[in-house]
């Protein structure tokens, strides 16, 4: 590597005792890469082997106009999205705006006047409490259709409470939902077994209950998604993992057929739901992100557990530890102060391909119960499969990396933020 380090000393002026410090961590993680690249190339050929099935072709990348009736190549992102997820039918659109849309479509397609959501780890993501009602009134949130909700804890080892969890089912609980990543939490993402025995506890208690998984982040991780191990339906963001970095903008959700159904009606209007839609031009790069999906998570949770690792070695506490099982790409850092959380989001906005030059700063994004900081110097704007970090500016100031279209930037990111902070005051070597 001694070309490389020559580079980053002399064109981007990195201390070499980072460079030093960088290496050894990766010294000491390498380790765990083979099983990461083994289970890469099983979800590279298993998306392969989707794209084969359906018969894939050219004609698919055109684009229809007005309503978007007969669109082959929606038609086709949609069983293609089904056969990687196994599930009876999927939901894939330009027009999903977010994940969070996408899980909002689903709980409010799905959930009707009386009944009872529960999540099962622990309060759901920011940006879901508006959905759910939690913060907020009169926008049509779950609450606002006299929809209850509960949420019951982790256990203080991250795991499922499922003892809790019985207590908590009523007669009306008519779904319970898995985050399988940590969102702005303080914990370890919810792992495929885990998933599994959580499935197979629900449906032995009800039947009927849905189970539902909030995929985001999570996608590619494992050989097995949670619809393989017994959820029902499960939606995500197509600018995380799943577009591999293409994708435009979407999302999508994927499950049993009568539930997909109930979505496409939320999604749109009853009697229309997916029949219409246009997909405008974007099948080309939705399906070619997809193909490579595999490969870019593959980087980016390699230069998450990289990063783990060096700040551990720091001194500071990180989330998961350099080496948990991952089941998502995020690796949260706890900075301990507003000033270093800022420091650290500059420098990985500093190392981004796109917007290098402009500092992030604070501010109160929609959604948001507090002042957020985002970098994100990506070719598609807000892409977190695209190298980026973010924190609430809330105390104990966690910071949360992820992403990098590949393991070498995600790599130059840790590099980038610890020589920052060092450049700063904020440690010492």
């Amino acid at each position: 590597m001694r070309y490389t380090e020559e580079l980053l000393q002399k064109q981007f002026k990195i201390d070499s005792r980072v460079l030093e410090l960088v290496a050894a961590a990766e010294e000491e993680v390498s380790g765990q890469f083979a099983e990461l690249d083994d289970i890469m190339t099983y979800n590279q050929y298993k998306v392969l082997d989707a794209l084969q099935k359906n018969k894939l072709s050219d004609m698919h990348f055109g684009w229809n106009t007005g309503y978007g009736y007969d669109d082959p190549g929606r038609a086709a992102i949609e069983r293609i999205y089904a056969n990687v997820f196994h599930t009876e039918a999927a939901l894939v659109r330009p027009t999903i705006v977010n994940g969070t849309h996408a899980l909002a479509i689903t709980l409010l397609g799905i959930l009707r006047p009386g009944d009872e959501l529960i999540y099962c780890t622990g309060a759901p993501y920011d940006t879901l409490e508006e959905v759910i009602g939690i913060r907020g009134e009169g926008n049509g949130s779950l609450r606002d259709y006299g929809i209850s909700y509960k949420q019951v804890d982790l256990l203080p080892d991250g795991s499922i409470d499922l003892a809790g969890l019985r207590k908590a089912i009523t007669p009306k609980t008519r779904m319970v939902t898995v985050q399988r990543a940590t969102g702005y939490g303080w914990r370890k993402a919810i792992t495929i077994e885990q998933i599994r025995e959580w499935a197979a506890f629900v449906a032995e208690l009800d039947e009927t209950i849905i189970k539902m998984t909030d995929n985001c982040y999570g996608e590619f991780l494992d050989i097995a998604e949670p619809t393989d191990v017994g959820v029902d339906v499960i939606a995500g963001s197509l600018i995380k993992n799943p577009g591999g970095g293409l994708a435009l903008t979407g999302g999508y959700v994927a499950g049993r057929a009568d539930l997909i159904d109930k979505i496409q009606y939320r999604m749109t209007c009853p009697g229309i739901g997916g029949e219409c839609g246009l997909t405008f031009g974007q099948t080309r790069t939705m399906l070619q992100g997809l193909f490579q999906a595999p490969k870019v998570v593959n980087g980016a949770v390699k230069g998450a557990i990289l990063c783990g690792r060096a700040y551990q070695k720091l001194g500071f506490a990180v989330c998961p530890l350099p080496e948990d099982k991952r089941s998502d790409i995020i690796q949260a850092v706890r900075l301990n102060s507003p000033q270093a959380l800022e420091c650290f989001c500059q420098a990985i906005q500093a190392a981004a391909p796109v917007d290098s030059h402009v500092a992030p700063v604070p501010w109160d994004m929609p959604g948001y119960e507090s002042e957020v900081i985002m970098a994100a110097g990506a070719f598609v704007q807000g892409s977190s499969i695209e190298l980026s970090a973010d924190a609430p500016m809330r105390e104990p100031y966690n910071v949360y990396f992820q992403g990098g279209l590949t393991y070498e930037h995600a790599k130059f990111g840790v590099i980038k933020s610890i020589d920052a902070l060092l450049k700063k005051g904020f440690i010492k070597l």
